[in-house]
């Protein structure tokens, strides 16, 4: 475990933070949000901003570093791994066509990250763009017990697998942040 980084956080009130209360673009002012819908969005928002606090000021090396062999993770992989879950519940609110893999085929998310920074440039673009069609397609479905698509899954379904997923993927961001330079925190 030599080569592993030191533990470190620029978090100076509580050191287990990743950042100050007063600096951490998560924390908002007031009380949470009334209603149920609000809420899901507020905790859906909420783990986006986790996602990419865990990417930021690492370079394209460092966001494209594989975890634990054999596994492919990396965060470059989960920014893209995330792309492509949003196209696919974008395709389960439809009842069109749906849109094809971002990226090919399955795993390719993970498996063709390379250290290139246009690579990088590229996901934080989808993932930007593939969040905005979501939520642009969930937002003309406010009822959350509707039920949508071709499989007719409630809109609370989707939204609570939703933050699911991403609160899933910080976890895995968490440690995979540490392994690379030893930051820590929520």
């Amino acid at each position: 475990m030599a080569n592993q980084p030191e533990r470190w956080t620029e978090a100076t009130v509580y050191p287990d933070m990743w950042a100050d209360p007063d600096q951490d673009p998560r924390n908002s002012e007031g009380v949470s949000p009334d209603g149920e819908l609000a809420t899901l969005q507020d905790y859906m928002q909420h783990y986006r901003l986790t996602i990419l606090m865990k990417c930021e000021g690492l370079n394209a090396e460092q966001l494209a570093r594989r975890s634990v062999p054999p596994s492919t993770m990396s965060l470059l992989g989960l920014l893209r791994h995330l792309v492509e879950v949003e196209r696919d519940w974008h395709n389960w609110i439809g009842d069109g066509e749906p849109l094809p893999k971002l990226y090919g085929r399955r795993d390719a998310d993970f498996d063709d990250v390379v250290a290139e920074q246009s690579m990088v440039d590229a996901a934080y673009a989808d993932l930007s763009r593939e969040q905005a069609a979501t939520d642009a397609a969930l937002a003309a479905h406010p009822d959350l017990g509707e039920r949508v698509g071709a499989e007719q899954i409630a809109v609370r379904e989707l939204m609570v697998h939703r933050i699911e997923e991403y609160a899933r993927h910080c976890g895995h961001a968490d440690l995979l942040r540490e392994c690379i330079d030893g930051r820590i925190g929520q």
